[in-house]
């Protein structure tokens, strides 16, 4: 019998959590691992916007820093650092997006950056807006990719490079 405990245990995991897939993705995420091609993730509230690519979310019962993966906005709140131009728009756009919403958050290969900051893919909730690519689809944030987190890097880029050619946000107020 004690050998057959974690048989059980395993496939009433997998009975109850609605398949071997889902129990997988699950259990990535809480490693902290990627979600896979899936899209699935972990979803959180958002208590406060920090800046345009930076929000802090209540996950688990704690507050995450989380930062958006594949771009980067103007500096507003940095140290030692001027607030850039288009940096307050981009940060009233990321407030509009998310602020108080509840969102998705998405793994890449890597889960935190050198400052202990959760990296995800961040979309909204109920309408599954993906946030990161908004932002950069409407000119407040240019792309930014740090491997080995490139899954959409290459769209970032695409979406950079329409909404510089329509003159789009950042892309007609600041030199560039």
């Amino acid at each position: 019998m004690r050998r057959l405990l974690p048989v059980i245990v395993i496939a009433a995991a997998l009975l109850l959590g609605g398949g071997g897939r889902d129990l997988l993705d699950r259990l990535r995420d809480e490693a902290g691992g990627t979600s896979g091609s899936s899209g699935k993730g972990r979803v959180a509230r958002v208590v406060r916007v920090v800046d345009g690519d930076t929000i802090v979310v209540r996950l688990g019962g704690a507050e995450e820093r989380i930062r958006y993966i594949g771009m980067d906005t103007p500096e507003t709140v940095k140290p030692g650092t001027p607030v850039q131009c288009f940096g307050r728009q981009a940060s009233a756009e990321n407030h509009r997006l998310v602020d108080g919403r509840r969102v998705r958050l998405v793994l890449d290969a890597e889960a935190r950056d050198r400052y202990g900051r959760m990296l995800a893919y961040v979309y909204r909730e109920p309408d599954d807006l993906f946030v990161n690519a908004a932002l950069v689809q409407r000119g407040y944030a240019t792309p930014m990719t740090i491997p080995p987190n490139v899954r959409f890097a290459d769209r970032f880029v695409a979406w950079s490079r329409a909404a510089r050619q329509a003159g789009r946000g950042l892309w007609s107020a600041c030199e560039r």
